[in-house]
């Protein structure tokens, strides 16, 4: 069954990779596209090229088919991935960290992170939060409640 995107390097193409091979001063995938990209112009299957590259047969097919529709640099590009979108917007955020600066509910000494995400909802704030989001977003703004570097201490 004949391949549905063959792999044709033209000379200068196959240089430039034989040269990004040799001097082995890219990144790991990018290292890794460029051999898919020369063992398949050398006539090698997608099976025997994942086995030699210990990648998954789908990551050869799909370098191959990148190659055949945008060209060499397609191919070797790393695509940008999304993320999660986030959980906090920066007015909740900031509600948040006002908060935890806040007195510590009756019968509390401190806040701990539960207690926060709780209020949080409580106040109509957010509808949900968790702990580990509270958490994280208080360690990315450097604050802990309590503490004397976090601009409000209590002895």
């Amino acid at each position: 069954m004949p391949k549905l995107y063959r792999v044709d390097l033209e000379d200068e193409e196959k240089q430039s990779l034989l040269e990004m091979a040799r001097k082995g001063k890219l990144s790991a995938r990018k290292l890794g596209r460029a051999h898919m990209l020369l063992l398949a112009a050398e006539g090698k299957v997608d099976t025997a090229i994942a086995e030699s590259l210990h990648v998954h047969v789908n990551t050869v097919g799909r370098t191959r088919r990148h190659f055949v529709e945008g060209g060499l640099e397609w191919a070797l590009q790393e695509r940008p991935r999304p993320g999660a979108a986030r959980k906090l917007d920066g007015k909740q955020e900031a509600f948040l960290i006002a908060l935890a600066c806040s007195q510590a509910p009756a019968g509390r000494e401190h806040w701990t992170m539960q207690l926060l995400a709780d209020e949080m909802v409580s106040l109509e704030v957010v509808d949900s939060v968790s702990d580990e989001t509270v958490r994280r977003t208080l360690r990315m703004q450097r604050s802990s409640p309590g503490s004397r570097r976090s601009g409000r201490y209590r002895p």
